[in-house]
């Protein structure tokens, strides 16, 4: 599925009724879920299911996020990576915090002195709580080699150690880092994009919007994979049970929301900026590629920040896979469902990287 401003009006019918969706949509989805649930599993697109449920049957279910099964959860995060190619070398340095802040650890990989490269700051997921830079060595190459760029990973301070606004304050010493230091890693400083997945793709969320209303470093894009962008969800808005049965649950989402906020989540008042959703204007932010899985328990969320930036006159493009449940794509990554979606974001940021900008 693709959402466009086209099609948005037409189910607004006017661009002030498209302006009220994204609330009236959560409305509809915060209804109570029917007593006869179906069975979750006949949710999971078939492409999806014998992967799921070897996993399910090897491992057990996917553990609740919570303080006792925290240093558990971090460790299984950790092991998913896979081991990192043997090129292009990834490079790990440290780069001075902002406003007294801790150094900050960063991995770069693809930097070409002398070059005009394109370059991405990805951010990794994790709930917030868990996870690493360093465990995503991986990926960050398979990134550079298949968009010819240079790649930054941030390791940025952890959740409930480290509350808002220190992760973010992380992620944008990264990314003012590699935009004042473009020239010597070859990079060109108008095509710099972020990227981040679950938690990692709030966390690009919330650092594109710091960046725009800070003004000192312009992203050409965002890429926002099933990205976790509202506290409410799970708290104060709850979903039909087919959202979020998988992988990543409402009970894990208030423990990662409250742990990053250092508020419960769903509170009435919330740090600012530390909610993507709850950001009263979207205007101004980069062009956007957001993709989850209908079954995810983001997708509601994920849709209605997606119709928010297009009334906002922001270029997006929505890839909603059906039956498909939180990272998916990493764990029946061979799926043609997977790779056509992978495609599809990897195709964006291509556009994005070698469109003329104005």
């Amino acid at each position: 599925m693709s959402l466009t401003r086209r099609n948005l009006l037409a189910l607004g019918g006017t661009l002030g009724a498209g302006a009220i969706l994204p609330a009236k949509f959560m409305a509809q989805m915060s209804v109570a879920a029917p007593q006869a649930a179906p069975d979750p599993i006949s949710q999971v697109n078939p492409q999806f299911r014998a992967q799921l449920q070897r996993i399910e049957h090897d491992m057990g279910p996917m553990p609740t996020m919570s303080t006792a099964s925290l240093p558990q959860m971090r460790e299984m995060n950790n092991s998913f990576g896979g081991q990192p190619l043997p090129s292009p070398e990834v490079v790990a340095r440290m780069i001075p915090g902002t406003g007294g802040a801790p150094d900050v650890r960063i991995y770069i990989v693809g930097a070409t002195p002398g070059a005009h490269k394109p370059a991405v700051l990805h951010i990794h997921g994790g709930g917030y709580v868990a996870g690493s830079a360093a465990a995503s060595k991986r990926d960050i190459q398979q990134l550079a080699l298949g968009q010819d760029c240079v790649v930054v990973s941030v390791e940025y301070r952890l959740a409930p150690e480290t509350a808002f606004p220190g992760s973010l304050n992380d992620n944008y010493a990264a990314l003012k880092w590699l935009y004042q230091n473009a020239a010597s890693l070859g990079v060109d400083p108008k095509r710099i994009a972020v990227k981040g997945e679950s938690a990692g793709g709030g966390h690009a969320a919330a650092l594109a919007i710091a960046a725009r209303d800070r003004g000192e470093v312009p992203i050409c894009f965002q890429v926002l994979i099933y990205p976790m962008l509202d506290d409410r969800t799970g708290s104060t808005q709850q979903l039909p049970a087919q959202f979020g049965h998988y992988v990543w649950n409402s009970a894990s989402n208030r423990f990662g929301w409250s742990s990053l906020l250092g508020v419960p989540a769903g509170s009435a008042k919330v740090p600012l900026n530390s909610v993507p959703a709850r950001t009263a204007t979207l205007a101004g932010l980069p062009p956007t590629f957001i993709g989850v899985g209908s079954i995810d328990l983001f997708a509601p969320e994920d849709i209605a920040y997606a119709s928010r930036l297009i009334v906002a006159g922001v270029p997006v493009e929505l890839q909603l896979v059906p039956g498909a449940f939180h990272g998916f794509d990493q764990i029946a990554a061979d799926a043609p469902l997977s790779k056509a979606f992978a495609a599809a974001w990897n195709a964006a940021l291509k556009d994005a990287f070698t469109t003329p900008k104005g």
